[in-house]
């Protein structure tokens, strides 16, 4: 049963809840063709679909095809490094002996199912719980193939993102999906962190990116980088790919 796109306790579901991870057998499945359901032709970029979140619908463009967009969410596999995304904006990511985990913190239960449904695309179980300022803790459990994120990201007790950090489509999507508002016409992205530093990096892959934005500081409701102008948030909607079914009408950015 879906989530509430509130703040509300989505009460339907049990605590923790957990989505199934396709099995490496079953994820090298679907990469034949022999693995492809009957009638299914390969996508756009030549590659065999990307399964859907559990539950979720597939997701129909409006207005017919359409040709995928470079760097888009829509033109690779899902991997375990579209998580960088989450520590551009309000994650963060905690070591553990041979281990990592990866945690952040929302407020609404649309998000909660998006990211829980996109982490189990990437292998990566998640689980959630309400926190006591009435938002949302999503975790992952503490994982191996986590490690090379944990290793890029920290230096000591502090998060900075690495040297060269870039921003795809799919890294956009993972940081859309947990932190960011629509403010209409723009578009906000919610960062985490108190290190300037820290901003300026994620603001220079942003541009990088296409997506040149105005760094609004803690005393004026940040840090946020807001995404400005109508030709700036169509090219957001165009790397962040469809809207998921589960985040409400006005919650994601459009393409047209």
């Amino acid at each position: 049963m879906p989530l509430s796109g509130s703040g509300d306790t989505p009460a339907a579901l049990p605590l923790p809840v957990t989505f199934p991870v396709p099995t490496p057998a079953a994820r090298a499945a679907r990469r034949t063709r022999a693995g492809r359901r009957p009638g299914e032709e390969p996508t756009e970029s030549g590659s065999d679909p990307v399964e859907q979140p559990p539950g979720a619908e597939p997701a129909v463009p409006a207005g017919g095809d359409r040709q995928l967009v470079f760097f888009g969410a829509e033109t690779a596999e899902p991997s375990v490094a579209d998580l960088a995304g989450l520590l551009a904006g309000p994650g963060e990511v905690h070591r553990m002996g041979g281990t990592a985990r990866l945690s952040v913190v929302v407020d609404a239960g649309w998000r909660v199912h998006v990211l829980v449904a996109e982490l189990a695309r990437r292998g990566v179980r998640a689980t959630w719980a309400p926190t006591e300022d009435q938002r949302y803790a999503v975790r992952t459990a503490y994982a191996r193939t986590l490690v090379p994120l944990a290793a890029a990201w920290l230096r000591g007790p502090t998060q900075p993102p690495p040297a060269g950090f870039q921003l795809d489509g799919r890294r956009l999507r993972l940081w859309l999906a947990a932190a960011g508002l629509a403010d209409p016409p723009d578009f906000r992205l919610h960062l985490g962190g108190n290190d300037p530093g820290w901003w300026t990096t994620v603001g220079a892959a942003l541009t990088a990116a296409g997506l040149t934005g105005e760094l609004v500081e803690p005393g004026a409701g940040g840090p946020v980088y807001r995404i400005a102008g109508r030709h700036r948030v169509r090219r957001l909607a165009e790397l962040v790919g469809d809207r998921p079914p589960a985040a409400p009408a006005g919650a994601w950015p459009e393409r047209d």
